[in-house]
């Protein structure tokens, strides 16, 4: 089979639907985030950010998501009691506000 035809066959992909089956360890979520692991430990432990592993702690999308949250509340200069508050708002708007899965696909190009 031709390269090009081999090309042919592929598809883009879409990441977003692979998202959640990502797994982080904490000095991951530290470096994408931009904290320290004890901000990350502090944080895990007061916003109760749910976490899997035994010796080491795992953090899937959604953690990682409320992490950023609240670095980004605390970055626009709330403590981290309203940072926590606020990132617990904020999800719970998205989670009810956004379409089901799949429905998140960009609108046709062209003349509307």
């Amino acid at each position: 089979m031709a390269a090009s035809r081999q090309v042919d066959l592929l598809e883009p992909i879409d990441l977003a639907q692979h998202l959640g089956k990502v797994e982080l360890y904490l000095g991951q979520v530290c470096q994408i985030a931009g904290i320290s692991k004890m901000q990350l430990d502090y944080w895990t432990n007061k916003a109760q950010i749910p976490t899997k592993g035994k010796k080491q702690r795992i953090y899937d999308i959604d953690a990682l998501e409320t992490v950023m949250l609240i670095k980004q509340a605390k970055d626009k200069g709330l403590n981290l009691g309203a940072a926590i508050d606020a990132a617990r708002r904020f999800r719970e708007v998205q989670s009810s506000d956004s379409p089901p899965a799949g429905l998140l696909a960009a609108p046709p190009l062209g003349p509307g």
